[in-house]
This record gives structure tokens, sequence and C-alpha cells, in this order.
């Protein structure tokens, strides 16, 4: 396979092995071969096959697989859900076992529904319980503690069912977007409380430790707290349980009280799934998508995440037992977006719609085929007794396959895996791949590459270039234009038919990125990570209609993101100092000074900067950031002497925002709706609020905002949004934030 230099970028910092003293020893072709040859066990026929596939550009497995089989770690799961009891062994023994997941490369899920409310009798002690909230901070410190596979932090999934009594402070409790930012949060929504809303009723609130109602709430009233503070954050989203759990392969086993970290893969207590994702963009043959080429292709597959599970070491034995009892797997796609910029068919469309249902049950179908030839060579599932197979009901409404024939061969020869299809995030094995991630539109069709010198390339997706060269277009001024702007819209000079083909996710509506979802939903056993994208304009009654569609449509939960969602914060400052005039030295210090003080969020911490002002205008600064110590505080010391002395010495304060505006670290954070780089950073946008906002009657209330806000909603999420690693603009799919151009992630 011939690989992209973003491909190999990627692949040398995060897959390929190295040596003791941090070189690459490995190459494509030597990493894919040492993976086939593990998950082949000895068999070299088998071996050989598995290397054509991953060689081909139609597959890869999920990351823990590329990165560990072969090597000593072996843990090739990706996805774990742990359970949580309401007893302080319970709890403190998931931290440790959490830590253990994460520290082998995995991510973990919870559900903190189990744990009594704060403030609830504790016999034991004759005190009182501190809540579930409590303890989720306590979880997100300890991934702090720990990176994931030496690399990155781990990701968390925290679910509150919608009847726990502190649910309402579980919806708001991401307000200040510091806090639990190793957690993804989501409700955990029963068709009674649904039922509520349509009806303007109340629901109880149970207490966990009693199962007594403990107070009631108007579900209508609980609702909307969910939709707004998803309006404003992103958080929390909702997973259907009780939609999952009709779902549930096994219900004698357990029920399904969580997912992983981005929602696609609900699981048991102490299960994981190992997960693969299919590339549909070379799928493309003659017009159509080569359908017999499809399905050699998830036959392999199927094969090759079956003998994972053999292959993988789990980090606690319970695990081990759980996945070998019900052996899920989840096969699923990427390059979706790509498939119908050569299919000429718009995302946002009927065509689109129907085409994914096919598509869907075509992979879901087959899949499930060769698991019952699987089972018929080597056993079914272990807890195959009781099951949905075993019961002969698939629950599925054919578009072009006969199911009901299917469920009576399965019952005959059992099936080897409990669950098939799952729609995954693909973000750095699509990477690899050059493809689009997942079943998410493009972010963008042309983006910018910081190198060396200050120096940058401009990127273009490979069938929007085909298609400026058909028509004439192509130019690198067209291009640097476009990369510009999240869209085609406003561009003349393109052809409408265009337009309407290449779309990207800032011109789809948030109801056709659920329809998608819904689309692919019908025929996926587990369930879909999918991001529905709003412009900033958008309303609470826009997030509310697209989350009661989607309940509509099947899904089994739902992830929005509102371009910029963190609210805004309003500063109010005192009166305003007069001019300056210049001067050669810094003048001095007045026994008394006015000013504000404003809050920021960095990837460190809390930073507080006050600016103080005299008679002439602004004259210090002083920052703290909570309880940093050391070389750090001693480098925000000295930015805020510097400056202060720049200021005392009439030096332009749009100057000093200039210096500082812009410096980069590794944990940049987001700030009411801006991307704070660096602490050097916060400061300079501190200073630059403040400089915007004089007035001659004194300091106004204002929005603290970017610059840019009369930019496009697009433009400005893209130029704020920068990886910290290379430099390149960020986009926000799946729940998480990824770099396109370095791989670079945080969830």
């Amino acid at each position: 396979m011939i690989l992209s230099e973003n491909a190999l970028t990627v692949l040398d910092r995060r897959y390929f092995r190295k040596n003791d003293a941090g070189e690459t020893i490995e190459d494509w072709s030597a990493m894919i071969r040492r993976v086939a040859n593990n998950i082949a066990q000895g068999d070299p026929k088998q071996a050989e096959r598995y290397y054509e596939l991953l060689d081909s550009g139609y597959f890869l497995p999920n990351s823990p697989t590329l990165m560990n089989a072969g090597n000593d770690l072996q843990q090739l799961s990706a996805c774990f859900v742990l359970p949580i009891e309401d007893s302080m062994d319970s709890i403190f023994e998931t931290v440790k076992n959490a830590a253990l997941i994460h520290k082998s490369g995995g991510g973990t899920g919870f559900s903190f529904s189990r744990l009594r409310e704060a403030n609830a009798r504790v016999r034991s002690t004759n005190g009182v319980s501190s809540g579930p909230l409590s303890f989720m901070k306590v979880f997100n410190a300890a991934t702090d503690a720990v990176k994931q596979g030496g690399t990155r932090r781990g990701a968390n999934m925290a679910i509150l069912n919608v009847d726990h009594p502190q649910i309402m402070e579980f919806i708001t409790c991401k307000q200040n977007t510091a806090e639990l930012t190793n957690f993804n949060l989501s409700v955990g929504i029963t068709e009674r409380f649904m039922s509520a809303v349509s009806q303007d009723e109340e629901y109880d609130l149970v207490s966990p430790k009693t199962g007594l109602p403990t107070g009631h709430l108007k579900a209508r009233d609980v609702f909307s707290m969910i939709v707004d503070m998803a309006h404003k954050t992103g958080e929390p989203g909702i997973v259907f349980l009780d939609r999952i759990n009709a779902a549930n392969p096994t219900p004698r086993i357990g029920k399904i009280e969580s997912t992983n970290p981005c929602g696609e893969q609900p699981l048991l207590p102490n299960e994981a799934c190992n997960l693969g994702s299919i590339n549909l963009a070379p799928l493309f043959k003659d017009g159509t998508v080569d359908w017999d080429k499809l399905r050699e292709v998830v036959r392999l597959s199927v094969d090759f995440l079956d003998d994972v599970i053999d292959c993988s070491k789990f980090p606690l034995p319970q695990i081990d037992a759980m996945v070998k009892g019900n052996r899920k797997i989840g096969l699923g796609v990427m390059g979706w977006a790509d498939l119908l910029y050569q299919l000429e068919l718009p995302y946002a469309s009927d065509a689109a719609v129907n085409l994914a249902e096919q598509l869907m049950e075509f992979i879901d179908y087959e899949s499930k085929v060769r698991s019952s030839e699987l089972a018929a060579e080597k056993g079914s599932f272990p807890n195959f007794g009781g099951s949905i197979y075993d019961s002969g009901n698939l629950d599925r409404q054919p578009v072009k396959k006969n199911w009901d024939a299917l469920s009576k061969t399965i019952r005959k020869t059992g099936i080897r895996n409990a669950t098939l299809t799952t729609i995954a995030p693909t973000g750095t094995i699509s990477m690899i791949l050059d493809t689009s991630s997942g079943i998410e539109p493009q972010f963008s069709l042309v983006y910018v590459k910081n190198v060396m010198d200050g120096d940058k390339l401009l990127y273009v997706n490979k069938y929007f270039r085909q298609a400026l060269e058909r028509e004439g277009l192509f130019s690198q001024e067209l291009l640097e234009r476009v990369s510009q702007c999240g869209s085609l819209e406003g561009f003349d000079e393109i052809p409408g038919h265009l337009k309407q083909i290449f779309q990207t996710a800032h011109d789809i509506s948030p109801e056709w990125h659920i329809r998608v979802q819904g689309a692919f939903q019908k025929y996926t056993d587990n369930a879909v990570s999918k991001t529905i994208n709003f412009p900033h304009t958008a309303t609470v009654e826009d997030i509310r209609i697209a989350y009661e569609l989607a309940h509509q449509l099947g899904c089994k939960g739902v992830t929005v993101y509102r371009d910029g969602s963190r609210e805004n914060q309003v500063l109010t400052y005192g009166s305003a100092p007069s001019a300056t005039e210049g001067k050669v030295a810094p003048r001095s210090r007045p026994e008394v000074t006015q000013g504000v003080t404003q809050r920021l969020e960095t990837g460190c911490g809390h930073m507080y900067v006050t600016i103080n002002s005299d008679d002439q205008g602004a004259c210090e600064v002083f920052v703290q950031m909570g309880k940093v110590g050391g070389c750090a505080s001693a480098q925000l010391e000295a930015i805020a002497r510097l400056s202060s002395l720049a200021l005392r010495s009439a030096v332009n304060l749009e100057s000093i925002v200039r210096q500082l505006k812009g410096i980069r670290c590794q944990s940049p954070m987001w700030h009411k709706g801006t991307m704070i780089t660096s602490c050097g950073d916060a400061v300079g946008q501190a200073l630059e609020a403040f400089l915007a906002n004089y007035s001659s009657g004194g300091i106004k209330s204002v929005e603290f905002k970017s610059a840019e806000t009369e930019e496009s909603d697009t433009k400005r999420y893209l130029r704020f949004a920068i990886c910290p690693d290379c430099g390149s603009t960020v986009e926000h799919l799946e729940g998480c934030l990824k770099c396109p151009s370095c791989g670079w992630s945080k969830c």
C-alpha cells in the first residue's frame, strides 16, 4: 500500500516499534507482518491472508491491536466497562483496575448509578455518603496520573441514570470546563422518562441504596436542563439504556449499564470489545459499490477480529472470562464521506440514507453468515444458550436480505460472536488509510499543515482535487481560500453540482446527521459513534428537536457539538483611565491602583490575571495559578513582571498582546469558546480583553470572546482549534478533538 506523508508521520509517532534509544526499528511492512503473524497464531497461510488484508487498504483493526500485537503487552482491546458497586472496596478496586486498563492503552466506561446519593446515611460509620460526583473526581484524578499506553491520558465515560437523586447536579457538573476533564458524560435515559417528557408528567427519583423514591421531578424540566447544557458545553450526551438492553444479546448474563468513552460500544460490566473498520472509499468500482469485494473483506475481517480475542492478554482475569464467554467483536466502517464523493451523492440526501441502510445491512448480514460458519467449525460463544440467537430473534427489518432464513440457520449451527457490528471512531486508522473518519462528513476539504520555518502546506481531499481538475478550476489560490473555510458556500466560481456533492460537516443540517446515524444503527448490533454538528447560531430548541428525533429514529445515544460551544463569560470592569503619554523610563507605581481580575482556564489549571491601572492607563499585571509552584510559578511571575515593566514604560498594550498571544504548549484548553494554547497565550488574551473594552465612560461590561467574532462561525472555530503538537487546525469528531495532520487526539 502506498502511504501518504501524513500516514507515515502518524505511524512513526504512534505505532512503529522503537528501540531503547527511541529510534524507529519498524516500517509499515514490518508492522503489519508482526500483527498478521501474531493474530494468525502460527498458521502461515492465515498469516499471509491477514497480511494482505491489512496491506490492501480495505481494513484495519483498532489502534491497540496495531500497537501491541506481537509485543510484550499484547493488550489488543480499546473498549472496557468496569462495574462500580456501592461500597468503598468496590469503588477503589475499580479505580485501581481502571488505572491498569489506561496503562495498557484502553479506555473505560462506568455507570455511577449504583452509588447512593450525597448525604445518604452510611450505617457502617454512622456518617453520610459523599455521592457519585465526588467519586467521579477521584477517578478523574487517577486518570490524570496514568498516561494511556505511555503516550496519552486515558478517556472515560460516566453515565448516571436519569432517576438518580443527584441527576441535576450530574447534568450541570461540567459547566466549569476545567472539571472532570478526562470524562465524557451521558445521562442514562429510560423509555418511561421519555414518555413522561412527552406527556409533561413528573417521574420519581429513586435511591440506589433503598430502591425507594426520594422525590420527584418534572420530566420536561430535566430534559430541558440536559438540552440547555448540551447547547452550552456539548455535554452531557444521552444514552437510551432501555433500547440498548432490548438489543442485549445475553440478557441472562447481565444488564448493560454503560458504554465505552465514545459511546459506540455498550458493554456488560467487566466486558471488553475488539473493534475494526472497513474502508469504504476504495470499494467504489464502475460507478457503484463493489459488493463482491465487500463480502470478501467482511468475511476475512470477521476471522481476524475473532482471532484477536484468543490472542489478547486482558488486564484482569474477570475481563478475560467475560470477553471469552461472549466473544463480542465490532466490525464497522470508515470512508463513508469519501465513498459518497465518488458516487456523487450529497451526504444530506435520501439517496445517501438509503445507501447507508443497504450497505450496513449487507455488512451485518454477511458478518453473521461468516460467524455462523465459524461456530460450526470452532463452536458458538459459550453464553449462546438463552441469548437472542438461541431464541431465533435477530430483530432486523429486511431491505434486501433474508433474515428469517439466517436466524433459523444460526439456531441450528450457533454463532461464534455475540455481537458483530459497531460503528466506531476511526481517528488515526482513517488517517493511515487517507480516508474520512467513520460515518462522519469531511470536516474540511482543504486544511493547512504547519511545517518548519513557518511554512504551510495545503492538504487537499483527493476526490475534491480530482473534481476541480476535471472542471479546470484547480489553483493554489482557490485552495488557500477554501482552507480558510469549512465549506464551499460563497465560492461563486465553483459550480452548484460540486457544492452539492462536496458537502462538509458545516453544510449539513442536524436532521441529516441524525438520519444518517439512524440508518446505520438499524443494522448495527452495538451502537454508532457520531457527532451531530450544529453551527454556533443554533438555538436550544434546535438541540431539543435533534434529541427527540434521535429517539424517534432508533438511535441508541446522541452526542451533539455546537460550534464554539463554551458559554461566554461576562467581565465587568471599573472606570476607564486616561490615555498614556510616551516616556523613556518606567513611571513609578502609585500607592493605590484599581483594576480587574479575570479567571481563565488553561491546560495547567485555573489562572487568575489581575490588570491594574493608574491615572495614565494599565500599569501592572499579576498572574496566579492554583497551587502551581517551582519553575512554572517563576515563569508566570517573569511574564507578569516584564509585562508590568513594559506597561509603565509606555509600550503599547497591543504590542504586548501580539508577543504573548499564540504561544503554544502541549496542553491547550478551551475557555468560553476560545482555545487557550498556553499560559502565556492566556495572559495575552486577558490583556486583549482589557484593551478591547475601554470606552469614554469607563470599561464596559462585555463578553469574553475572540477578536474574530465577526467572522463566520466556521472560520472562528477553525482559527482557534489548534493542535498543540504541530500547530495545524483540529477537528471535533465523535466526541473528541483530532488533528488531521499529526494524529494528536484528546477526548
